[in-house]
C-alpha cells in the first residue's frame, strides 16, 4: 500500500511542478516581472509543493 501511495505522490508532484512551471512562464506572468518584478505566488506554490510531493513520493517508493 505504500508503494502505491508513493507512486501516486511522485505522478501528483510532477503534474503541480509541471502546472506552476506553466504559471510561471505565462504570458502575464512575464508581463507582471517585467513590471513589478514579482513572481505570482501560484508558480512558487506549485514548483515548490510538486517537488516536495515527488520527493516524499520517491522516498515512500524506496
Amino acid at each position: 500500500m505504500g508503494k502505491i501511495i508513493g507512486i501516486a505522490l511522485i505522478v501528483i508532484g510532477v503534474a503541480l511542478a509541471v502546472w506552476g512551471y506553466n504559471v510561471y512562464d505565462s504570458a502575464s506572468a512575464q508581463i507582471s516581472r517585467t513590471f513589478t518584478g514579482d513572481t505570482p505566488i501560484e508558480a512558487w506554490l506549485g514548483m515548490v509543493g510538486g517537488a516536495i510531493c515527488a520527493i516524499v513520493g520517491i522516498l515512500k517508493v524506496k
